[in-house]
């Protein structure tokens, strides 16, 4: 398998950087810190007389991995914000387009960079959010899938970051506008169903608004803990609740693995939207456009 030119090029520059080995000190500085802070509290909240003590430190698995998808969710759109719209500084857009990448390549070989990058940083973290599950006795397999919502957190940020470095010029516009997107998202998904307890709809209301929570990454990394740690699953517990669905008489376990399904689908397709609205962006000539332009070129011919 041929490795995108673009991929192998910001590695191979990154390498051979003092910057990325400062990067990695203070993601682990700061991964230590939230450690030893939480163990603190384990401290001050645990005695030597309960009968398994071990058991309360699986609660370290949701603070670090939580503090770990949060420096994703903020580092990975600053590093793609500047993908496009820094070539476009630096004046190598030009130069760049003229090679024999096509434009979707390109923006691939960009996002993937920085999907690296931020999966780079999770797995050096691993030994010490390992510790939850080595002290704890929390299974390997959720660990695994942790790293699976990992990579997906890290598409998702990195789609809207190229989007955002190909619609913008200056890379601090991009920044700040990939950033406003993310709250935009937030917020959006989860105003019809803010709306429908506020103003107390029926149960068809609010049955019809928590599909847009499939969208909202809020409400996927609070299912996936939630249910990690305590087996309780809160879509299962609303779809119960609006009983609108065929859902409300399945079992939670089923209702939790279709409902990470379904947002994960959602996540990944409006990431590669992102994208494909970014190539679109960065194309010299539509499709329509060269088609027109080779029919005219034979017709002169």
């Amino acid at each position: 398998m041929r490795l995108n030119p673009i991929v192998k090029k910001e590695i191979r520059v990154q390498a051979r950087s003092m910057r990325i080995c400062w990067e990695v000190f203070a993601y682990e500085a700061i991964m230590a810190a939230v450690f030893f802070f939480a163990m603190l509290i384990f401290e001050q909240t645990l005695s030597y007389s309960q009968s398994n003590i071990y058991s309360s430190i699986t609660g370290l698995f949701p603070v670090l991995g939580m503090t770990q998808l949060l420096i994703l969710g903020v580092v990975i759109p600053v590093w793609t914000s500047t993908a496009i719209s820094g070539e476009k500084e630096r004046q190598t857009f030009d130069i760049m387009m003229t090679t024999s990448m096509s434009p979707f390549s390109i923006i691939m070989g960009k996002a993937m960079t920085a999907i690296m990058q931020g999966m780079f940083f999770v797995v050096a973290g691993m030994p010490i959010l390992a510790l939850a599950f080595v002290i704890g006795g929390m299974s390997w397999g959720k660990l695994f899938t942790y790293l699976g919502v990992a990579l997906l957190v890290s598409l998702f940020s990195a789609g809207i970051g190229i989007f955002c470095s190909s619609v913008c010029r200056k890379s601090i516009s991009a920044v700040i506008l990939s950033y406003g997107i993310y709250v935009g998202f937030f917020v959006l998904t989860a105003l019809p169903m803010m709306l429908a307890a506020l103003l107390e709809y029926t149960d068809t209301g609010a049955a019809a608004a928590m599909p847009f929570l499939l969208f909202n990454p809020a409400c996927y990394l609070t299912e996936f803990f939630t249910w990690s740690m305590t087996g309780v699953s809160m879509a299962h517990e609303m779809i119960t609740d609006n009983k609108c669905f065929a859902w409300a008489g399945q079992s939670a376990a089923a209702v939790h693995i279709v409902w990470m399904l379904l947002s994960t689908l959602c996540l990944v397709l409006f990431a590669f939207f992102f994208l494909l609205i970014a190539k679109k962006r960065i194309s010299p000539v539509s499709k329509r456009k060269a088609k027109k332009l080779s029919q005219g070129a034979k017709v002169n011919g």
